[in-house]
């Protein structure tokens, strides 16, 4: 991600130490949940109940890849002398860490197993691992008393989000999950101490400090979260957070999608409605594992088979585009590439594209990004608790998401597929989408009024 989405991040200075640890992940892959000791008919041993509810409101089945990942199989990799990083259900994989490949080899040839493929090596024992330094804090951010959003105005106004907001739906009851690289200071930053965060969860280091790491969260959070009015009101200022972290910015390697892809399974036990991911991969450490175009077909990468199935478990994931336009990939990165997923490109505050805004289509011809918002200039508050302006899709991509869940919020009665599909159809090029604006800048009032038309 940080070759991609870091344009509006704020550089930290970042120390560490390096802690004992195996040095080398492997993603295991199995074949089925044949010995699982759960049933689909009783779901409520398996599933929280807030995941249930959310499946029978919108009437989606619960299916295999909600079963756990079988304990007997995960008992029996552990047993070979492994160590397990993470679990993931719906593509049924086990994430080990080891220092011994032979340890890998053995758990290759178990009958319950599909295929291994190594995710992560080591950076080096002198490579920091976690930050153990803070930004100062100054909090002292520029009243703007002529708005309530301050000078983040604009890029809620490009798609009429104000208007939401003035008819009362400004994300309340509605809960976002924001998959990141790390909070700086969201913790200590007084203009931002009425974000209600419900919980946060590292699923890349849980020693780690997960408001000392990057601040591209804090920015990120901040384009959707803010309620400070005069100083800056977000585009969902009334939803409640949960912070997740997936993105190890000390290396880049394949398994941060096996931590994003657990983050996503722990969005969906918590009861969470809509998840940004300003997150993008398509190059690593590893340059036998870059993506090529053909690739991009929502299937080929783990965190775009994960994305595709956010949907049919009733969420909306919202995601960046990419900032590789002026550069020599040009195209959209995974997850972005995923079904059923909204992915965001970057305007400037006249509507105009950004240069640096991603492209699609698709591999097999799906349209590309979705939709656009402000990403060029946009707004956020910097680690300092004073306002700032960034550069990126990752911004865009916020900014879109809170609009988005207040939108559902004004439309109860929708499926997550249809909040998509309803998002896609207000944009302004929706009669003729193409692979830079997709289907353009969304009217979420439109959108609105589309949805009251038709339940009357």
């Amino acid at each position: 991600m940080r070759k991609l989405f870091l344009f509006g991040a704020f550089i930290l200075f970042m120390t560490g130490v390096s802690a004992q640890q195996d040095s080398l992940k492997y993603r295991i892959s199995l074949k089925d949940k044949a010995t699982t000791e759960y049933s689909l008919k009783c779901p409520e041993k398996f599933l929280s109940e807030k995941a249930i509810e959310r499946r029978k409101k919108q009437n989606l089945p619960i299916d295999s890849t909600d079963l756990p990942v079988c304990r007997k199989y995960i008992d029996e990799i552990r047993k070979q002398g492994v160590n397990i990083v993470v679990v993931g259900k719906w593509d049924n994989f086990v994430t080990v860490s080891c220092n011994d490949t032979t340890l890998i080899d053995r758990i290759a040839a178990l009958p319950f197993v599909r295929s291994t493929e190594k995710v992560w090596f080591s950076p080096g024992a002198d490579k920091p691992t976690m930050s153990t330094e803070r930004d100062s804090v100054i909090n002292q951010p520029i009243l703007h008393p002529d708005s309530i959003y301050g000078r983040a105005i604009t890029q809620v106004q490009l798609s009429n989000g104000d208007k939401l907001h003035e008819a009362g739906f400004k994300g309340q009851g509605m809960t976002i999950a924001v998959i990141d690289a790390g909070f700086h200071n969201v913790d200590k930053i007084t203009a931002m101490q009425n974000i209600h965060i419900l919980g946060t969860k590292d699923f890349v280091n849980p020693q780690a400090d997960i408001f000392a790491e990057s601040s591209h969260g804090l920015s990120v959070l901040s384009c959707i979260g803010m309620n400070q009015p005069e100083i800056m009101t977000g585009t969902a200022p009334e939803a409640s957070f949960w912070l997740l972290r997936s993105e190890d910015e000390y290396s880049e390697h394949l398994v941060e999608q096996d931590y994003w892809s657990a983050a996503v399974e722990f969005a969906d036990s918590v009861g969470v409605d809509v998840i940004n991911t300003s997150l993008g991969y398509y190059t690593f450490d590893d340059k036998s594992k870059n993506y090529k175009y053909r690739d991009l077909d929502g299937r080929h990468a783990l965190m775009s088979r994960q994305a595709s199935r956010i949907a049919d478990k009733g969420m909306v994931l919202v995601c960046s585009a990419g900032n590789s336009g002026m550069g020599s990939w040009k195209k959209i990165t995974p997850p972005g590439d995923a079904e059923n997923v909204l992915t965001v490109g970057a305007v400037d505050k006249k509507g105009i594209l950004a240069p640096f805004s991603s492209i699609g289509n698709t591999a097999d011809h799906r349209v590309k990004p979705d939709v656009v918002a402000v990403g060029s200039g946009s707004d956020v508050i910097r680690p300092d608790g004073n306002q700032g302006r960034a550069n990126g899709t990752s911004f865009s991509s916020p900014i879109m998401c809170g609009m988005v869940t207040c939108l559902w919020q004004a439309c109860p009665k929708l499926t997550a597929k249809e909040v998509i599909e309803l998002v896609r159809r207000s944009g302004d090029r929706a009669d003729f989408p193409d692979n830079i604006y997709g289907y353009g800048v969304p009217d979420m009032w439109k959108a609105y009024n589309e949805y009251k038309l038709k339940n009357k």
